[in-house]
């Protein structure tokens, strides 16, 4: 079952796969296919990526595990991002960590991206952070050619502040839009509740992403000192048992509950993570229970 983000806008799966970790994992490129169609079994048919993860490595091997199986894109929607500029021995050019919205840094990513993923087309693209040079036109212009172009069909953003996101929404032509707001949002993470963000995705019927779904793992596994995250485990822990389910989908049926219809982008290779976040698909919350969960988060009451 696949979901608008947006009126008209894209159909991606309710639960997105995140593949930042995917160079870090050691598999070959018959393993990384298996691994995808065992993703698309499970009706996750939504990638999540950016040009810069595992060090501007992780593209190139998804692609290459989609080249073994060339009729598997039609099944897929993949998501990326770009203007972020690291550091990197794979970017020599790059002296210092920036930002780059420019047109030209924009356009060189989506076809630099598209042969790494051995595709023709990016279901959306996402410039990944604000850049505080970001030239609303400039963006909303390349934006309008990639789309004419047939390489981009749907665009948004990630990390974007209430005000970023109009800025660049009212920029585009006409018939387009942005078409969700990739932000971070967890316990730990409570800004976007109160800051209008997921305000405003409400009101324009924005859907966003949200990525760290479990704070890094902090959620199921808190470290030596995380009080706060020692404080949200133990009550998704608690809530788990009443509701026979694992913490995991607890915390993600946390996000769910929310007005502005999220979709949670997760970050495993373990089928059975994966499992914990549809299962939260068919939980909802009542208001004490989601009050209870960012109480222990906040360590106190909602104001």
């Amino acid at each position: 079952m696949l979901v608008e983000l947006c009126p008209g806008g894209p159909r991606l799966s309710p639960v997105v796969v995140g593949v930042w970790r995917l160079h870090s994992w050691g598999w070959s490129a018959p393993q990384r296919l298996d691994w995808i169609n065992a993703c698309l079994d499970k009706g996750l048919s939504s990638f999540d990526h950016a040009d810069i993860y595992g060090d501007y490595a992780v593209q190139a091997l998804f692609g290459e595990a989609l080249a073994l199986q060339p009729g598997l894109r039609q099944r897929l929607q993949l998501v990326s991002k770009c203007g972020i500029q690291l550091v990197s021995g794979a970017r020599p050019e790059h002296r210092v960590k920036s930002y780059n919205t420019s047109a030209q840094h924009i356009r060189a990513s989506v076809e630099r991206g598209l042969r790494e993923l051995h595709t023709d087309w990016l279901d959306v693209l996402l410039i990944h952070r604000p850049d505080p040079l970001m030239q609303a036109q400039e963006v909303a212009r390349c934006v309008e050619r990639l789309q004419q172009d047939g390489l981009v069909r749907h665009v948004g953003v990630s990390n974007f502040t209430p005000s970023q996101f109009e800025l660049i929404d009212s920029a585009l032509p006409r018939g387009t839009v942005l078409c969700t707001n990739q932000i971070e949002l967890h316990p730990l993470q409570r800004g976007p509740l109160h800051d209008g963000t997921l305000d405003q995705a409400q009101r324009l019927q924005r859907r966003p992403m949200i990525w760290s779904p479990l704070a890094g793992g902090r959620l199921v596994q808190p470290g030596p000192g995380d009080d706060a995250a020692w404080r949200v485990h133990h009550v998704l822990t608690r809530l788990a048992e009443q509701w026979s389910c694992s913490p995991a989908t607890l915390a993600y049926a946390w996000l769910l509950r929310h007005p502005s219809q999220p979709l949670p982008v997760t970050g495993t290779r373990r089928l059975d993570a994966l499992d914990d976040a549809l299962a939260a698909l068919n939980i909802s919350l009542d208001s004490q229970t989601w009050a209870a969960i960012w109480q222990a988060g906040a360590g106190q009451e909602l104001p």
